[in-house]
């Protein structure tokens, strides 16, 4: 793609414009948005004019927003030209680029639109943010039940020419509610005579326009569909959504999940166009909070300052068993933070969890702990450490610590995941260094508690 680009842009410098817009009906949409990003910015306008206008509004469609934004700025010197785009682009790929835009760009814009685009314009923008019927266009073909399979492919042919998908065909009653959808292939095979009531005897699925958008992200994967309905609280047919508005939103809510998940806020673009200081902006706050959290791990070791000094030998273990603990407690909420998202677990399932992290917390803290001791006893025999005459207390103290500290980490990473759904905050807040920090302090008292246990009248 880079050659291509390359290849393009020495076109535009020698002017041969002819040859360039040859090339172009080569390539796909989506690769010619590719070649606009690798172009410098001053020369995107110019390649993207000397698209054909139909052409030109889909590949706009298949560019980031910072691309868009950069395109629009650029032809906004000719409100004719900026106008036809605008009007020409989908409803939904419009509808995306306007709810990122500030309000009163986005008041600009559509003053550019149509009345007919700007009614769909408002109609779409009208619904709430995260919502479906944010990502649903009305361009559609819909027939009512009492129209022959002729009438039906009729007025596909006349309506059909701007619709986002003729895979399937949606059927309403007087009033526009849906009651089936057909495939193309069932009214292409029908007798022609057919009504196409007849034709109707599957349970439609259809998406409701003010739910959210990850359920139709769970709706499309459970159906397989490549567009779906879209209806209001009555069964009115509203508009469709296709499968790749969807699968934007997917990648969305996966991104935002996983920086969650690291511990800082969601980037909304790519990570090369985000100035540094957006970057520090939306990583410092959770550094702050985790830094504080970990400022507690310096007072549990204060408090346990006089047995450190008189064990000296418990200091080695530390970051061992704070690793172990935050490295149990990140594994189980990446389980559970998952399982959350693909439904398979609900938040009244927490003691059935519960069940399974204490049983799995007790194996992997007896596994760890039994590798602790071992550690200890051969360097012990091998003459590596002297960990002196009570190295067998030594080495229970650290094996008992990690049973428990692994089983504190596994059980508090499963269980904070199931707490924030419940209370109607996002899983995936319960990042990996959030949980990590908390198992820290905790583990250093469960550490030391437990070396109190073992070595009290000996070395403590």
């Amino acid at each position: 793609m880079e050659l291509t680009a390359a290849r393009f842009q020495a076109l535009m410098a020698d002017k041969d414009w002819l040859k360039l817009k040859r090339e172009l009906h080569f390539l796909a949409p989506f690769d010619l948005s590719r070649i606009i990003e690798l172009l410098p910015r001053p020369e995107r306008a110019i390649f993207f004019r000397l698209l054909p206008r139909g052409m030109a509004a889909e590949v706009f469609g298949h560019l980031p927003h910072d691309g868009k934004t950069d395109i629009v700025e650029r032809l906004a010197e000719n409100r004719a030209e900026l106008s036809g785009l605008l009007n020409d682009l989908a409803p939904d790929d419009r509808t995306a680029f306007f709810e990122e835009l500030p309000g009163e760009v986005t008041r600009r814009l559509t003053a550019m639109l149509s009345r007919e685009e700007l009614e769909i314009s408002s109609r779409l923008l009208g619904y709430p943010e995260g919502s479906i019927g944010r990502l649903m266009t009305p361009e559609y073909v819909a027939v009512k039940t009492h129209l022959t399979v002729e009438q039906a492919l009729e007025h596909i042919r006349r309506y059909g020419r701007d619709s986002e998908t003729l895979n399937v065909i949606y059927v309403v009653d007087e009033h526009w509610k849906l009651l089936a959808d057909l495939r193309i292939r069932e009214l292409i095979l029908a007798a022609p005579e057919q009504r196409i009531a007849e034709l109707c005897s599957r349970r439609v699925v259809a998406l409701n326009a003010r739910d959210d958008q990850e359920t139709a992200v769970r709706v499309f994967k459970n159906h397989g569909r490549i567009a779906l309905p879209v209806t209001d609280g009555e069964g009115v047919l509203l508009g469709i959504v296709t499968v790749d508005d969807v699968l934007d939103v997917a990648e969305e809510e996966h991104t935002e999940d996983f920086h969650k998940f690291g511990g800082m806020d969601g980037v909304d673009i790519s990570y090369t166009r985000v100035p540094v200081l957006d970057l520090v902006r939306k990583r410092a706050l959770w550094l702050i909070i985790l830094f504080i959290g970990e400022m507690f791990t310096a007072t549990a070791m204060g408090y346990f300052e006089e047995e450190i000094s008189r064990a000296v030998v418990l200091a080695l273990f530390i970051p061992l068993i704070i690793s172990s603990g935050g490295n149990s407690g990140s594994q189980a909420a990446s389980l559970i933070i998952r399982s959350l998202a693909l439904q398979e677990l609900r938040p009244g399932q927490w003691f059935y969890v519960l069940r399974r992290e204490l049983l799995s917390g007790l194996l992997l803290g007896a596994i760890l702990g039994g590798i602790g001791f071992l550690r200890v006893l051969l360097w012990q025999e091998a003459g590596f450490y002297d960990y002196g005459l009570y190295w067998q207390h030594v080495g229970l103290s650290v094996a008992a610590a990690l049973v428990f500290v692994v089983l504190w980490g596994t059980v508090s990473g499963s269980m904070i995941p199931i707490i924030l759904k419940r209370v109607g905050l996002d899983p995936a807040a319960a990042s990996a260094p959030f949980v990590a920090t908390l198992v820290d302090v905790t583990g250093l008292v469960i550490y030391f508690s437990s070396a109190m246990l073992f070595l009290n009248g000996r070395l403590l």
